[in-house]
């Protein structure tokens, strides 16, 4: 319900009714919206993770991780009109800068492991330095996500940045490979 209507506008009245339950009910397990705030960013933040966890499992190559793991940020958040991070930093930067620290961490860890995967695989240039390249990245998308409200120009130009920090690590037969996922990919 966040997602689709925006934290700012659900009411604890709208959860209510929604679930079927008394504000009462609610207000027992949470103090207040914050609170409730907090553990739905929590509960998707582990349900997006075990999805990234699940792609990765599946052995793609380094490039087709990544658009594999877009597809799921597309699938996601399609019938979302405002991007929930911008949200949560413009009515509840408490949670946000809790929402970030999480992602910072969870992010780095797959960018790098990613990194490492398309090296091995030839993809990617050997002689790069990894951890700039997971802060590129980071930097790019996330600074997205933090200042464009609207999710469908978000998701564009995260695309493009996709693009574009592939093509910065990508081997001969990475940009053969990136070629190859651009044409099956659609927006």
């Amino acid at each position: 319900m966040f997602l689709k209507l925006g934290f700012k506008s659900v009411t604890m009245d709208d959860i209510a009714g929604e679930m079927c339950i008394s504000k009462k009910t609610i207000y027992k397990y949470f103090c207040n919206k914050e609170l409730l705030i907090e553990e739905s960013t929590a509960t998707v933040h582990k349900e997006i993770h075990e999805i990234i966890d699940t792609i990765i499992s599946k052995e793609y190559n380094a490039i087709e991780e990544n658009f594999e793991i877009r597809k799921m940020f597309k699938e996601m958040f399609k019938a979302i009109d405002n991007s929930p991070i911008f949200q949560l930093k413009k009515h509840y930067p408490e949670i946000y800068e809790t929402v970030m620290a999480r992602e910072i961490n969870e992010c780095n860890t797959t960018f790098e492991r990613n990194i490492k995967k398309g090296i091995q695989q030839g993809l990617y240039r050997e002689k790069i330095n990894v951890k700039n390249y997971v802060q590129f990245y980071y930097h790019l998308v996330f600074t997205i996500k933090e200042n464009i409200s609207s999710e469908k120009e978000g998701q564009q130009i995260e695309l493009e940045v996709l693009e574009y920090h592939t093509r910065a690590m990508a081997t001969p037969a990475g940009i053969t490979e990136l070629e190859n996922q651009l044409l099956n990919y659609t927006i």
